[in-house]
């Protein structure tokens, strides 16, 4: 029986009905987080900045499940705009997908860092995810439904990985994402976290390109050997907690990193160094 459920599982469109907005879905894992929606049966809102991409990618979906609309995460109104039109155009919003995020020049002495870069980011990482799960709640509320997931880092739960500004605004989105769990599940609202290990995005290779120019490559440091985390395993995450199957499951991160955010790889009785 038991097996029999595995590949019911594994051949269902788990969001089959479903609307979702997903912020900077124009490229890399938030591109990928749409086209896996899309294939389990959801209807997408491709919200991001960069119009040629993202309206590229909605093409290829097709229009009948999905839309572009450009989106400054950091811009209100871009938020409110985003949600009004999965409203719109597919009649409610299921689930936000928080994925947009950039990050600083990586600089290891806080006084060679600069207040614009730090702010930059903690608008984009942290404030980008508090105005998309308010404008999700404005109308998640009134239908007692919905399932929030924002996309975190390694850089949530661990420091010394990335830049200050990037590491506090992670460590922020896990304070948000436990907050509005705790306020929103009354009105039947699941709000959840994923925090992937590196993956080969524009955003990661620039950090690794810098580590490598420093000679300290050594630092990618991979716990689970044999296997490489690829966009599709953040992705199906995702649709984990965005489907009924995580019915019960509020406030978590769930991280994807091979155990990486568990231990400290150079030291105790299974030192790698």
């Amino acid at each position: 029986m038991a097996t029999n459920n595995i590949l019911l599982l594994a051949g269902a469109r788990r969001l089959e009905g479903k609307v979702a907005v997903i912020t900077g879905a124009a490229t890399a894992i938030g591109e990928c987080i749409a086209r896996t929606f899309c294939k389990h049966g959801a209807k997408v809102v491709i919200a991001d900045i960069q119009d040629e991409l993202g309206q590229s990618v909605a093409n290829d979906l097709g229009h009948d499940v999905a839309k572009f609309i450009h989106c400054d995460v950091t811009v209100e109104s871009d938020v409110e705009k985003a949600v009004n039109t999965a409203i719109s155009i597919f009649g409610k919003l299921d689930i936000m997908v928080n994925n947009a995020a950039v990050a600083d020049p990586r600089k290891s002495n806080i006084t060679d860092n600069h207040l614009a870069d730090f702010e930059r980011v903690v608008k984009v990482d942290l404030i980008g995810p508090f105005l998309c799960t308010k404008h999700a709640a404005r109308v998640m509320i009134p239908a007692r439904q919905g399932s929030i997931i924002t996309i975190g880092s390694v850089s949530s739960s661990t420091g010394g990985v990335a830049s200050h500004a990037y590491t506090s605004a992670k460590h922020g989105t896990i304070g948000l994402v436990k907050n509005a769990a705790a306020e929103l599940g009354q009105y039947g609202i699941r709000v959840n976290c994923v925090s992937p290990y590196f993956i080969e995005t524009p955003l990661s290779v620039t950090l690794i390109k810098q580590m490598e120019e420093e000679g300290r490559s050594g630092g990618v440091y991979s716990n689970l050997k044999g296997v490489k985390l690829k966009q599709e395993d953040v992705a199906d995450a995702v649709v984990y907690l965005a489907s009924d199957e995580s019915k019960y499951i509020s406030g978590h991160n769930l991280a994807v990193d091979g155990g990486f955010t568990t231990i400290n790889p150079a030291f105790g009785l299974f030192s790698r160094y």
